[in-house]
């Protein structure tokens, strides 16, 4: 059997599962299209919420951008994990008190301000819109490849499944649909590490075989690591970096974007209680650790497995005839995502940092000419069973987990945007008297609408998958994690203060992301070249949102100190939703 076949036996077999699921819980209402009925089970939600949560970026380019950077990389690690217990923490369980359906639902009432739910109900969109673009590339790199398709037309295939079971589904198909997801990308992403581990560490434990000996070589995994990335000019895989004031923020921007994700938000709003409310957290929490504590080793293990392959027997020997190129390396070049270029004309193929002045005499003396290799950090993960010469059901597998990461994670992010549109805008703010088959149809339409425009801008992203994400939760920690957090804990803050921080977190923020990214991501109008010679102070595009949300908290709070208080009844409020418990259920309007 061909490994086309295998593939299309794992993939076929979960979509029908998906969008089964979908059709056996399509939503009846819409308080089961966007909570889900309000009765999920913690256990339930936290696997949901889980698979919500672990992206494409956390699937596929996570991992790969950890191989390529090393320890500089692991603020992806640190930030994400980091912000999930902030927002269990410091959100969850006070915004399922207040018992709305959406982040905008929230801000409206709390600042009691029809321009206040507006306004985050553009930041909302801008943010999912964005975290989406990434989802769809994911998605897009995984179908090229298993499915033998173009990168255009897999992203175009991600979209019709995502149609099918999330604009029919809702929340209550998206939930059940979660879980399944969850089942299959955990053990997608968890076999083939423990493959890797064995092979070369004899440890089943991918965490502990990181730490422990190459079977080959004796010497400490990472300690080999280092040797072969030093041999071709690259900085060590564990090496600290220059740059601590960027590094801080990044990690900051992930974490506290984390804790103001609307699609991860709205999750906790789909439980009875606020108890259950931080049952799942707890939950979640321990799902996500299955994944994140395994990253690290198959970044490392993928970097060398990637080397060895190109220079079996070391730097300083001739590097891997293009002739004899592994079949894995034909497959990804067909996607595009793989490219070789033969500078020096010698056939062979020579992968090392030709950016790096302190390499260019050893280059030089190896009759090297520049990097021939480039590889697309997002396929590494992806790549890796194949790399390893693991079975073809072990490929397939990974294929079918892959998917899974990107659509569970994009039918959440579409429906927190057709929740804001059709409830927060149209039956809020334009036509309060829209009956609920009509509220229905609105989000139904507005999911399909974002869909078009994410697989449209997916086409073309700004970047990997996961520096895309990040660009979306600098932007969420620049908008609505200041908002949510004072609207909780501060009863001074009026609706001008919210508004005018929410305005000036976000206008910043974006404006300093397109003027190195191009304006609306559009190639070619950037204002500045995206390197770091040129970022403001170090701090990159995908950094500032933390800035963003210390401009944020400023101007809340200056303007609110010099405008009126709020009304007694939403300080009343405020004190009441400090209060975690005794919560009701989810109310509609």
């Amino acid at each position: 059997m061909s490994q086309f076949v295998i593939n299309m036996l794992f993939v076929g077999a979960s979509f029908a599962l998906y969008i089964g699921i979908a059709i056996w819980a399509r939503a009846g209402s819409t308080k089961e299209f966007y909570v889900a009925g309000g009765g999920v089970h913690p256990v339930t939600n936290g696997m949901a919420t889980a698979a919500d949560w672990m992206s494409a970026a956390s699937f596929i380019s996570m991992a790969g951008l950890i191989a390529a950077g090393g320890y500089a990389n692991s603020t992806f690690l640190m930030g994400w994990t980091g912000g999930y217990v902030l927002l269990a923490m410091l959100l969850a369980p006070y915004l399922r008190k207040f018992g709305k359906f959406t982040v905008p639902d929230f801000i409206g009432d709390r600042f009691y301000s029809r321009g206040a739910r507006l306004t985050a109900v553009i930041c909302l969109v801008i943010i999912s819109v964005t975290y989406v673009i990434g989802q769809m590339a994911g998605a897009g790199v995984a179908f090229s490849r298993f499915l033998e398709v173009s990168n255009s037309t897999g992203i175009w295939i991600a979209a019709a499944v995502v149609f099918a079971y999330a604009v029919f589904g809702g929340m209550k198909g998206i939930t059940y649909t979660q879980v399944a997801q969850y089942v299959v990308l955990i053990v997608a992403y968890t076999i083939p590490a423990i493959f890797i581990s064995l092979q070369l560490t004899g440890n089943p434990i991918p965490p502990l075989g990181l730490f422990g000996d190459h079977v080959e070589s004796g010497v400490p995994l990472l300690q080999k690591l280092d040797e072969v990335v030093r041999d071709l000019g690259f900085a060590a895989y564990t090496a600290d970096i220059d740059n601590k004031l960027n590094m801080v923020l990044f990690t900051m921007s992930l974490m506290i974007g984390t804790a103001g994700l609307p699609h991860v938000i709205i999750r906790f709003f789909t439980v009875p209680k606020v108890s259950d409310a931080r049952w799942s957290a707890g939950w979640t929490l321990i799902f996500i650790a299955l994944l994140y504590l395994t990253a690290p080793a198959v970044a490392s293990m993928a970097r060398l497995n990637l080397v060895t392959t190109i220079y079996p027997e070391g730097a300083s020997a001739p590097a891997l005839s293009y002739d004899e190129r592994p079949q894995w390396v034909k497959n990804w070049e067909q996607t595009g995502l793989i490219k070789w270029e033969d500078k020096n004309g010698d056939g062979r193929i020579q992968m090392y940092n030709d950016a790096a002045p302190a390499f260019t005499a050893t280059a030089q003396e190896r009759g090297w000419s520049g990097n021939e290799l480039t590889v697309n950090n997002d396929i590494l993960v992806l790549a890796n069973p194949e790399i390893a010469n693991l079975p073809g059901w072990v490929v397939g597998l990974i294929a079918a987990g892959a998917i899974a990461a990107a659509l569970s994670t994009a039918a959440g992010l579409l429906l927190a945007i057709s929740s804001a549109i059709s409830h927060d805008l149209i039956k809020t703010l334009i036509n309060p008297k829209i009956s609920e088959k009509g509220e229905m149809r609105a989000a139904r339409i507005s999911m399909a609408c974002a869909i078009l425009l994410a697989t449209y801008l997916g086409l073309n992203p700004p970047g990997f998958a996961a520096q895309v994400v990040a660009l979306a939760f600098g932007i969420a920690a620049a908008t609505l994690f200041p908002v949510l957090m004072m609207g909780i804990f501060s009863k001074r803050m009026n609706d001008k203060g919210a508004i005018c921080g929410m305005v000036a977190g976000l206008v910043i923020t974006l404006l300093y992301i397109f003027t190195y990214l191009g304006w609306f991501f559009v190639p070619g109008t950037n204002m500045l070249p995206n390197t770091p010679d040129q970022w403001f102070m170090g701090i990159s595009p995908a950094s500032f949102g933390t800035v963003g949300a210390l401009i944020n908290f400023a101007v809340a709070y200056g303007v609110s100190m010099v405008t009126a208080e709020p009304p007694q009844e939403i300080q009343d409020l405020v004190e009441s939703v400090r209060t975690p418990k005794g919560a009701g259920a989810a109310l509609s309007h």
